[in-house]
């Protein structure tokens, strides 16, 4: 009971701060002050004590420890720009398409060598061989043989053309017969046309 008898037989209220109520009061809103009443006044069994004073002890210190560690501040991570993100796109298409080098250019001999094939193949109709021939012998032109060669692979000549040319100059100078006109159009002595050049000449001689 929380009421006592005096001597006199009445009876003595109990003061409130040491009411059970209010040392509740106290260990739930100020723990560390309900703490010291409940044993000050030998409030509840002194096992119920034992156990509040190791739950409230527990308490305090999960809450100091929450009260007292810093929170971590939260920091933000800047997004890369348009131009950080377009330039490695800029990079690979840089390496992708590399600048072509220049041609290199051609030798002055390898040029006049070309311009003096097209001169024989525009008059005088010759062949590819006879051309590099002419264009080499120490009797003619005296180019080098890379000259030459570089001449005859670049001129724009039609040798089907050339070799009825002179198919038919030799059937109207030399009233020749067609297969001796085609012998010569082929012999190495002569024009040096191929077989192919001289039959499309023959095939096509005026009749």
């Amino acid at each position: 009971m929380n009421e006592e008898m005096n001597n006199g037989g009445s009876v003595e209220k109990t003061p409130f701060y040491k009411k059970n109520w209010f040392v509740i009061l106290l260990i739930i809103f100020i723990p560390p002050a309900g703490l010291i009443m409940m044993w000050v006044n030998k409030q509840f069994g002194k096992t119920a004590r034992i156990v509040l004073t190791i739950v409230l002890a527990i308490y305090s210190i999960i809450w100091l420890t929450t009260l007292f560690t810093p929170k971590p501040t939260q920091t933000t991570q800047p997004e890369p720009t348009t131009q950080s993100q377009a330039q490695p796109s800029a990079n690979v298409s840089a390496t992708a398409a590399p600048t072509p080098e220049p041609a290199p250019a051609v030798p002055t001999e390898y040029k006049s060598a070309l311009k003096k094939a097209k001169s024989y193949s525009d008059t005088m109709y010759m062949s590819k061989q006879g051309l590099y021939d002419q264009l080499t012998s120490e009797y003619g032109e005296k180019f080098s043989a890379e000259a030459a060669q570089y001449a005859v692979d670049n001129l724009d000549a039609d040798y089907n053309y050339n070799a009825l040319q002179k198919a038919k100059s030799y059937q109207e100078t030399m009233a020749m017969s067609p297969e001796a006109i085609r012998d010569q159009l082929t012999s190495e002595y002569g024009e040096k046309f191929t077989q192919e050049e001289a039959d499309y000449a023959i095939a096509n001689l005026p009749q």
